[in-house]
């Protein structure tokens, strides 16, 4: 008999596919057979391939798998999950995650002082990689890190193994001795720098999933953009469709496409400079490379954009500002976890504050200070 206890990273997940990823290396007519054949019980009773697993369920598999040793047969603890095979998995309605005891459960982080404060420079040296992974704030959930323009968020084509930010966050995850693969919850273009949330367990990673699905995570941009935009205060509503091709993929706006996917972007100019504005950009949908398109769109693309911009104009830009990279920063998150908002902000890069010294203010009325946050 295999013996296992749900931890709260496989929690709220179907039994079938529990099975699936609490035993990667069996065949799925195995797991079929099993369970045609009552040969799993949960807590006792007979189980059904679509029922839903809780918290502190133990699963007990009447069956020899070939890929469980005589040793692991009745371990308690599960093997462990990377973000990307929980995250598929919908918590059911209405359902809260129960919180474990932090001393027997598995799936919970260990305890820090760093946790729900800001890191100081001493902190961030104490961390594997600090010069590659910059930890805004860490909590007993997720993180929040800045990542750096021209990291990859994940793993792909083009990208040395190894060299992403998930990849990174992993090796912190294996040093800091959590037992769930760190995960980001949402993602920035390779060129693109700022704040990335990541869910240091499953049940988190689904509940960001949710959230960001939902459009309750206020995401918050500075860019920089060619022109001096005609209104101060604007809404860009036009849909996306992505297109691929052999020189990488890219999204067309405003197509009468069934597949094309509604994209809304509010902006607000911070500053006007001769030839430029310095806008504030919250984003009501995700779409990809959304900011960039649409901002192309209107005529006013973003500096250092190889792909939607004007090349003419990053040309001489980087020859007499010295940007280099595209000037997109993700400079704050807003949400509500656990009966609290919670607001973290990052400021632009130290490349960028260079280029905007150089430039040369126009006279400018500033418009109100924040944007309206939309309470749900």
């Amino acid at each position: 008999m295999i013996t296992r206890t749900i931890d709260r990273n496989f929690a709220n997940m179907r039994l079938d596919r529990f099975l699936r990823k609490a035993f990667p290396e069996e065949s799925l007519s195995v797991f079929f057979a099993v369970i045609r054949k009552k040969k799993v019980r949960v807590n006792g009773v007979v189980g059904k391939a679509n029922q839903m697993l809780v918290e502190g369920d133990v699963v007990n598999i009447y069956e020899n798998f070939k890929s469980v040793s005589e040793d692991d047969k009745k371990g308690e603890s599960l093997p462990l999950a990377s973000a990307a095979e929980a995250a598929p998995a919908t918590p059911s309605s209405g359902a809260t995650p129960q919180r474990p005891d932090a001393k027997n459960a598995t799936g919970f982080a260990k305890n820090k002082s760093t946790w729900g404060r800001h890191l100081t420079g001493a902190e961030k040296q104490a961390h594997w990689g600090a010069h590659e992974l910059d930890l805004i704030v860490q909590t007993e959930d997720y993180v929040i890190v800045n990542k750096p323009s021209g990291l990859a968020s994940q793993p792909g084509s083009g990208t040395r193994p190894g060299d992403s930010l998930v990849e990174y966050l992993w090796e912190w995850g294996r040093n800091e001795g959590l037992d769930f693969k760190p995960t980001i919850a949402h993602r920035l273009d390779q060129e693109t720098s700022g704040l990335i949330i990541a869910a240091l367990h499953g049940d988190t990673l689904r509940d960001f999933t949710r959230m960001i699905r939902e459009h309750v995570v206020d995401k918050f941009y500075f860019a920089l953009v060619k022109g001096n935009l005609k209104k101060d205060r604007g809404t860009i509503n036009e849909s996306l469709l992505r297109t691929d091709s052999a020189k990488g993929s890219k999204m067309l706006v405003g197509q009468d496409d069934e597949n094309a996917q509604k994209a809304i972007t509010h902006y607000r100019v911070k500053q006007h400079y001769e030839g430029y504005d310095l806008v504030k950009i919250k984003l009501e949908t995700g779409r990809m490379h959304q900011i960039r398109a649409h901002f192309a769109s209107i005529g006013h693309p973003l500096l250092g954009d190889t792909r939607y911009g004007d090349f003419a104009l990053n040309r001489e830009v980087k020859k007499l500002f010295g940007l280099n990279r595209l000037f997109l920063h993700s400079c704050r998150l807003e949400f509500d976890w656990q009966g609290e908002h919670k607001v973290f902000d990052c400021p632009l890069p130290k490349e960028l504050r260079d280029v905007i010294k150089q430039l040369k203010p126009m006279r400018f009325e500033r418009p109100e200070n924040n944007f309206q946050r939309s309470r749900r």
